[in-house]
């Protein structure tokens, strides 16, 4: 089969490679039918999550179509169109049981594209199917709950839920690539009074007016702080949403938010950010970090098969499978493409 292969910072190819085979009896052997690519993948490409081998197939988000399973799986059988999550979940280990399988030690957790092969491929091994596997809603496309994979529930459970974020709220969210366009989105469910989009780029401010923001700004030409302190009245956002993973974003959040404030990181960082413990002490902010658990999962299906969520205006570029890398350098670039999500289909 063909596949996208990490061969260390800055090189990859779309090459021929092993077909997948069922290792553990609750694995399954899943066709991919529709892949995306990352934020996070771009991020291992620059070596930033040194931990990923060279060799590795990169990717953690598929729809794709079992064509075998193990002798141990009980609830996905060959023909089922799946949703792959980015998350892999032993359902056995205590951080599985308490609803954080993202820390799984039981085998699980984020491994797709990172500690094993992932599912930028012709097919993919799909450890622990039962519990990691969502079945295809009847009525959805499969660009729809492509975003269901990994932007929606990390935007949603490590943004807006670890953010705490509620009815009036000012939400500040810095970086409006698609995990905070999905914050955006996600934030829009509990009735901000304010949400306050943060970038660089003109093009992607105007894409999170599209989403929902109601504010925007420029912070590379004005002063993103005074801004937010001029909607408020001087307090400060709620919550402030870091999106990106740079230390400049982060050390950001930590001014614009009140006193009381919430500082939710989503961002993967591959370089020191500085906490300014000396002044955020006697402010009582709270910063909160996570990988994704993908416990909303099930929550989010519903509501994008009730469409309450428009989970299908993420996707601004379609490619074929075999087209991957003109996909990532598109993707790569989206001051110049526009790029949200890309999505490669068979």
């Amino acid at each position: 089969m063909k596949a996208l292969v990490y061969h260390g910072p800055g090189a990859k190819a779309w090459e021929d490679v092993p077909d997948p085979v069922v290792v553990d009896d609750t694995d399954a052997i899943v066709r991919v039918d529709t892949v995306t690519i990352c934020g996070t993948d771009l991020h291992i490409l620059k070596g930033d999550t040194p931990e990923v081998a060279g060799g590795r197939i990169l990717g953690h988000e598929a729809i794709g179509t079992v064509v075998d399973v193990g002798a141990g799986v009980k609830t996905v059988t060959p023909g089922d169109r799946v949703l792959v999550s980015c998350i892999s979940a032993c359902g056995r280990c205590q951080f599985c049981r308490d609803g954080h399988p993202g820390q799984c030690t039981g085998g699980g957790g984020w491994i797709l594209g990172h500690l094993i092969d992932g599912t930028q491929a012709e097919y993919v091994r799909v450890p622990f199917a039962d519990t990691s596997t969502y079945s295809f809603p009847a009525g959805c496309t499969d660009e729809e709950i492509l975003m269901l994979a990994d932007i929606l529930p990390t935007a949603y459970e490590v943004g807006v839920l670890n953010g705490r974020v509620g009815p009036g709220d000012t939400v500040a969210v810095v970086g409006v690539g698609p995990i905070g366009l999905a914050a955006i989105t996600a934030a829009s469910l509990y009735t901000p009074g304010h949400v306050i989009a943060i970038d660089l780029a003109d093009a992607r401010l105007k894409a999170a007016e599209k989403f929902g923001a109601d504010r925007t700004v420029n912070s590379g030409r004005d002063d993103a702080a005074a801004f937010i302190q001029d909607v408020t009245g001087g307090q400060g956002a709620d919550v402030a949403i870091e999106a990106v993973g740079v230390p400049d974003s982060f050390e950001l959040c930590t001014r614009l938010v009140r006193p009381g404030g919430r500082v939710a990181n989503i961002g993967v960082h591959g370089k020191p950010a500085t906490l300014h413990l000396e002044s955020l002490w006697i402010r009582n902010i709270t910063v909160t970090t996570g990988l994704v658990d993908t416990y909303s999962t099930p929550t989010l299906l519903r509501l994008v098969a009730a469409h309450k969520i428009d989970a299908a205006r993420f996707a601004t570029h379609h490619f074929k499978l075999s087209e991957m890398e003109d996909a990532y350098e598109t993707f790569a670039h989206p001051a110049d493409t526009g790029a949200i999500k890309v999505v490669l289909a068979r």
